[in-house]
């Protein structure tokens, strides 16, 4: 794992870190092709927390104390950058272990029955032994799920369980993957689908069976008995993460911990509010050049109310068939592709596709995800779409979806972070939502400098770039209006005492988004707290860097090597990016 040059006590240490991280999260070593731990799980046992815990404090001891000696005088920029993240990832682990939050290991959008049953789409699967891993991996799920159900009965001794709302579906999707027929025939299994290439008489094949029928089955059904007897009865009414046994405490750590600021629950809602305000304008203009017959008769909040209801209402917003959703996504991407070049100096070399979330999956799932690929393991990204209630997908939010979840959104980010070169394997690892999501976001309005050599409808002008007419851009701006309300909402919902009928009402009457959407968004929030906040906060600053940079470099502005600088130093805390941009700026 060591690279050669630099101070090589930091190295060392960053290099014992990689190889703890590795060893500590076997399948996010295997989706980037370090195969040493490809035939295990996670150890999700309370004493392995234990020891985590002690681990993380022995080795920001000793950081710290290097950072701080002589010798990091003399460090460069990128290890001194790395010495800084890895003590703030070190501190973050060290201060949310308080929390407990191993003790409420799932919810209805990231339990084991909704990611345990994709894994073999997310690992190497090319060889023989990349197969018989797998089906290792397989025997070991039983011990894992018990291990969880042993984290949720000590969360239920101490209080600590969650909002009853987020864990409505658990059980049912635990159910999914133990169902009768699955018992009988183990090939029907999600689990079993990477395999079913395998020969007839393949012991491998029996192997994978014997581990479903007789492991994985049963495991499911106790989780599921669990859940629906003991664990969701005895999940809270309050949906505020203050409302917890932990109290506002955890929300605070929460929101600096996505966000990377030290921005408070108030700061952050009022950054909302303003973002809601100067955005409803701009969709106001934009409305004025779509085909809306009564765009000219309405105007203000009566105008925007009848236009979303036109959207939700309109058949033509909206596809019939998961093929024609998917192929559309497709189109968008292609189109997107020879763009590329002109904003961007370096591009990623892995590819991606776009594929459906998995039917088990997909009901309580968003609107769409990205999974991070490998170009080391052999594993491309993916943009995965929701194909479940088409209904309720429409067309005109496309656009800016692929291009966050795909190009040059999640994929160039993710990507171009995993093949980083001349920096420790240690900056490719670090992950940082309010970087990751900024980006993305801030991909979305890139949007708006790139070309589209399609348009929809000749009858329709006005739109810019890729939103070929004025529904696209109308989307892109529900998509950031998405964004702004979750400032607003988040806020609301875990510091501020809004109620979750509060909080949908607030986002249908400011988005475009759908019923079903907006119920989901709302639900994620209340599972995941803080973390909605990141996006925005994260893509105002990169906004605002470029912006300074603009103004101060004028002609020698360089947007691809602006791009390139924000993307080749892998996902940073918006006060690192920050000093970086204006290093360079210096520098130019």
């Amino acid at each position: 794992m060591a690279t050669a040059g630099g101070e090589p006590r930091l190295r060392a240490l960053l290099d014992e870190h990689v190889d703890f991280l590795m060893l500590d999260q076997p399948t996010t070593a295997s989706t980037r092709g370090d195969l040493r731990f490809n035939d295990q799980l996670r150890d999700e046992s309370p004493a392995a927390y234990i020891a985590r815990r002690a681990i993380w404090a022995d080795r920001l001891a000793r950081l710290e104390a290097l950072s701080t000696g002589d010798a990091a005088k003399s460090w460069s920029e990128d290890e001194l950058v790395s010495a800084e993240i890895l003590i703030l990832e070190l501190r973050d682990n060290i201060a949310a272990a308080r929390f407990f939050q191993e003790q409420m290991p799932m919810d209805d959008r990231s339990g084991p029955a909704v990611w345990l049953p994709q894994l073999g789409e997310r690992v190497p699967m090319s060889t023989r032994k990349h197969r018989e891993d797998y089906v290792a991996r397989l025997e070991a799920i039983p011990t894992l799920l018990g291990q969880q159900m042993q984290q949720m009965r000590a969360g239920l001794e101490a209080g600590r369980v969650p909002p009853r709302v987020t864990v409505t579906r658990i059980a049912q999707q635990a159910r999914a993957q133990s169902r009768a027929e699955i018992a009988a025939d183990p090939t029907a299994s999600a689990f079993f689908m990477p395999l079913a290439a395998l020969e007839a008489t393949d012991p491998l094949r029996e192997r994978a069976k014997k581990a479903i029928a007789g492991g994985i089955v049963p495991a499911f059904a106790e989780l599921a008995d669990f859940l629906e007897k003991s664990y969701v009865p005895a999940a809270r009414a309050t949906i505020a993460a203050g409302a917890s046994v932990d109290g506002p405490a955890l929300y605070d750590h929460m929101l600096r911990e996505h966000t990377t600021t030290a921005m408070t629950a108030q700061q952050v809602h009022d950054l909302g509010l303003g973002e809601v305000a100067r955005i409803r304008a701009e969709m106001l203009r934009v409305i004025a050049r779509t085909d809306f017959a009564q765009r000219d008769t309405l105007a203000g909040d009566e105008l925007f109310a009848a236009f979303i209801a036109h959207l939700r209402s309109e058949p033509r917003f909206y596809f019939t068939s998961e093929r024609e959703l998917l192929d559309a996504y497709r189109v968008i991407a292609k189109r997107a592709d020879p763009e590329l070049a002109k904003l961007f100096g370096t591009l990623p070399r892995n590819p991606y596709g776009i594929r459906a979330i998995p039917r088990f999956a997909s009901e309580s799932s968003p609107t769409a995800y990205y999974y991070r690929g490998s170009l080391k393991a052999g594993v491309p990204g993916y943009f995965m779409a929701n194909t479940f209630a088409l209904d309720q997908r429409p067309k005109y939010e496309m656009v800016a979806l692929t291009l966050h979840e795909a190009m040059p959104g999640h994929h160039l980010q993710l990507a171009l972070a995993d093949e980083l070169e001349g920096q420790h394997p240690y900056r490719q690892l670090v992950g940082f939502t309010a970087f990751i999501e900024g980006w993305a976001l801030y991909a979305e309005r890139l949007g708006l400098e790139m070309e589209a050599p399609i348009r929809r409808s000749a009858e329709l002008t006005g739109g810019t770039g890729m939103y070929i007419d004025p529904y696209d851009d109308f989307g892109r701006l529900t998509y950031e209006m998405w964004r702004a309300t979750r400032l607003v909402v988040d806020t609301g919902i875990h510091a501020l005492g809004w109620s979750r009928e509060r909080a949908i009402e607030y986002m249908l009457a400011n988005t475009a988004l759908s019923q079903l959407n907006v119920e989901r968004e709302v639900d994620r929030y209340i599972a995941w707290p803080g973390q909605a906040c990141a996006y925005k906060v994260g893509e105002l600053k990169i906004r605002e860097l470029r912006t300074r940079a603009e103004e101060k470099l004028g002609e020698r502005f360089d947007l691809r090597a602006f791009h390139d600088v924000v993307l080749s130093g892998g996902s940073l805390p918006v006060d690192v990016l920050e000093r970086r941009i204006d290093r360079w700026i210096s520098r130019r």
